[in-house]
């Protein structure tokens, strides 16, 4: 069998079937409407958390953000983080493993927090992050308005209150 066998029977055309995959387009989807649809797993109200997120992407930080929304600072860093928004574990990756030792139960709270070198709020907060996830529908609504406006405080290294002990990226 040669080539010409192979090939017989095979048209060559120089039009070809367009393919393309189905996409979902929700940009047009506000944040709080976002927000509204999964206020079941925010640690606030809908409304509480858009106000947060607006003031800290202002450029507030946790604590201003918070009194602005009339919730405690803890739970703001909490609902930036379950939005999220980089930079809100409060522990570095030695306390980090070391946290992750006391939920696996491996240390006690008393020498996970000693070997930290934190206190209980900031404990309690970096507990939370490990514990939950992020809200990724959200999380994708809050990355497109910051891509689509002129700063991404984002970068901004003093965000408030656990701003000093911050590890962008740390909670991904």
């Amino acid at each position: 069998m040669g080539l010409s066998d192979i090939a017989a029977g095979i048209k060559s055309t120089t039009k070809q079937q367009t393919r393309t995959v189905a996409t979902i387009d929700d940009t047009d989807i506000s944040l709080s409407e976002r927000l509204g649809d999964h206020e079941s797993e925010l640690p606030c109200t809908a409304v509480a958390a858009t106000t947060v997120l607006e003031a800290y992407d202002a450029g507030a930080g946790i604590e201003a953000a918070a009194t602005t929304a009339g919730i405690a600072p803890v739970t703001a860093a909490k609902t930036l983080y379950r939005c999220g928004k980089p930079g809100i574990m409060p522990l570095a990756p030695t306390g980090r493993q070391i946290l992750h030792d006391w939920l696996a139960g491996q240390l006690s709270r008393v020498d996970a927090l000693a070997l930290t070198q934190t206190d209980e709020p900031t404990f309690a907060l970096a507990t939370y992050i490990e514990t939950h996830e992020i809200i990724e529908p959200i999380a994708d609504v809050t990355r497109r308005d910051t891509a689509n406006s002129f700063c991404d405080h984002s970068s901004v290294s003093q965000h408030g209150k656990f701003a000093e002990t911050s590890n962008d990226g740390a909670n991904l």
